[in-house]
């Protein structure tokens, strides 16, 4: 079963196939026509594609600036997921105190542009607090504030879809509301919410482009502005570094699927009967 959506039935996948085939025609056709107005415009000549085969270039620009993109892609998901379970879950609260503060924050930074937010980070913060804010802790400051807020959406909006008679029955039971919400509700909701989760890590990880507002030197950064100004290649440069980002999302997307599966795994396993717990 795919981690996005559910598995299509017999008609369903008939469909998909059919639509697979449509545009995978039209998509080869568009490529074709993409190909031939490069080439016509010397985009393909074999000196604009040469420094991509120099250990130089990898070594001084390309790899240090995809280190930066993971290094802050990593470390805002690492603040931003916990910030979202808690503030999702805070929204969801009975105390005004803490619900409606945490409500508060979750859409003012929901409502504010990522690229503002960066760029505030760094300049308002010097202008306004008098702190030196580098280039990296502005990006991962409006990613883990953006994408955490999302997040928080993501964890509300997962607890309050399943049925409320789990609380019930967790409360009938004697647990407390705390207990209930850590030992019945969130392992129910992460897995439902697996695939939103996901989807906002891979906007996350593509968002650290916005990073160039404040020069940050990510892998956008070495190959839309470093390399095109030393070897006049813009367009080999910009597809080289599109195709590293869809490896490195197909990496992300893979890792969902293998959590996905141990998940469901873990969920399915058979409760013993109590005439084999007895005799244990």
């Amino acid at each position: 079963m795919n981690v996005l959506y559910d598995e299509p039935g017999p008609r369903g996948r008939r469909r998909n196939t059919v639509l697979t085939v449509v545009f995978a025609v039209a998509l080869l056709g568009l490529a074709y026509l993409a190909f031939r107005k490069f080439d016509e415009k010397g985009q393909f000549a074999a000196a604009l594609w040469e420094p991509f085969l120099r250990g130089d270039v990898w070594a001084n620009l390309i790899l240090p600036g995809l280190w930066n993109t993971l290094s802050a892609a990593a470390v805002a998901a690492l603040i931003a997921v916990p910030f979202g379970f808690v503030f999702g879950m805070a929204r969801l609260s009975e105390h005004a105190w803490i619900r409606i503060p945490a409500a508060a924050v979750v859409e003012f930074f929901r409502a504010i542009p990522l690229l503002i937010m960066i760029f505030f980070a760094q300049y308002g913060g010097s202008a306004v607090l008098g702190l030196t804010v580098t280039s990296f802790s502005a990006v991962v400051f409006g990613l883990v504030m953006y994408n955490g807020s999302v997040l928080a959406e993501i964890v509300r909006a997962g607890i309050t879809a399943l049925p409320r008679g789990q609380t019930e029955a967790a409360l009938a039971v004697g647990l407390r509301k705390s207990q209930a919400m850590r030992l019945i509700l969130l392992p129910q909701a992460v897995t439902a919410m697996m695939p939103a989760i996901v989807s906002q890590l891979v906007v996350l990880l593509k968002d650290t482009a916005l990073g160039f507002i404040v020069a940050f030197e990510d892998l956008l950064n070495a190959g839309a502005r470093i390399l095109p100004s030393n070897f006049r290649n813009l367009i080999p440069a910009v597809i080289v570094m599109a195709a590293i980002y869809i490896v490195i999302n197909l990496a992300v997307s893979a890792v969902a699927h293998w959590l996905e599966r141990r998940t469901r795994r873990s969920a399915a396993k058979p409760v013993a009967a109590p005439d084999a717990v007895a005799a244990l």
